[in-house]
């Protein structure tokens, strides 16, 4: 197996979520097989590489940034460039976030199919776990342990009657990431929202990106496209968050009520010890 990029260039524009501005991104294929993932904030000239270093926020998205210039809510695009196997790309952008789309990663996927996959001259690097690796915080956790298979098992539990608890196992495959996982969209609660919108976010945020719910059930007009789609997309950033290793991963990640916040420290730990992983040549 070889690192991969894409085969040509591909134009997105689409609003922030949280800014609700226009944004106008590029990706565009990586000339570098050592460079990954890498933003470009046009409108700043200033590059931010995707590795944990660069982590600058997770409250409420993923968020990388460097010299005064940030990318946020980066976690579905990044999923999406995981789940298809992408090592380095130059993504362009002429704002803080990127567009939303429909709150999922289907959008990035069918983009990445029309831009096709080029293989690269240098071998993929496979991360493989050796040892567990776990962050806990108040019954909630995240963790990583060894496994011949690329798994994620996620489970959920909401006090609100359309999501209830949900809990989810998934095998990786660029097939089964498509056909289960990346249709799974964001969700958010009216009464979050109000208050987000208080402090100046989710001003991207409707009924088109988001599953909104109230206090009793779902207020999208079309319904859910999975019964359980709320613990899928906890898979969908799960798979996001854990690209900043920067290599493929093989293991087993396993979380209930995990967090883009746990997921970064979980990272770090990850790649602190060199006893808890071993990198190989595919």
């Amino acid at each position: 197996m070889y690192k991969q990029t894409i085969g040509k260039a591909i134009d997105i524009v689409g609003i922030g979520l949280h800014s609700g501005i226009p944004v106008n991104m590029k990706l565009i294929p990586a000339k570098s097989e050592t460079q990954g993932v890498v933003f470009i904030r046009t409108d700043k000239n200033i590059k931010i590489p995707v590795n944990f270093e660069n982590v600058v926020d997770t409250k409420l998205a993923t968020v990388v940034g460097r010299e005064g210039a940030i990318v946020s809510t980066i976690e579905h695009l990044l999923s999406a460039l995981t789940a298809f196997g992408i090592d380095n790309i130059t993504i362009e952008i002429d704002n803080d976030e990127v567009p939303i789309m429909d709150g999922s990663s289907a959008p990035f996927c069918m983009v990445l199919e029309e831009a096709g996959i080029v293989e690269q001259k240098s071998k993929k690097e496979i991360l493989v776990v050796k040892q567990t690796v776990e962050i806990e915080d108040n019954g909630r956790f995240v963790r990583v342990s060894p496994s011949d298979e690329n798994i994620f098992d996620f489970e959920i539990k909401f006090d609100h009657p359309a999501i209830k608890r949900q809990k989810y196992s998934f095998k990786y495959s660029v097939e089964n990431y498509i056909d289960e996982i990346s249709r799974a969209r964001t969700f958010g609660f009216t009464r979050e929202l109000n208050y987000l919108k208080s402090i100046g976010k989710g001003k991207g945020a409707d009924l088109n990106n988001v599953i909104g719910l109230d206090d009793k059930r779902v207020l999208n007009s079309e319904g859910l496209r999975f019964k359980d789609e709320f613990v899928r997309h906890k898979i969908l950033d799960a798979i996001g968050d854990m690209s900043f290793i920067q290599k493929a991963f093989l293991g087993r990640y396993e979380s209930f009520a995990g967090s883009h916040h746990l997921n970064h420290l979980l990272t770090k730990k990850l790649l602190a010890d060199p006893k808890n992983y071993e990198i190989l040549q595919a």
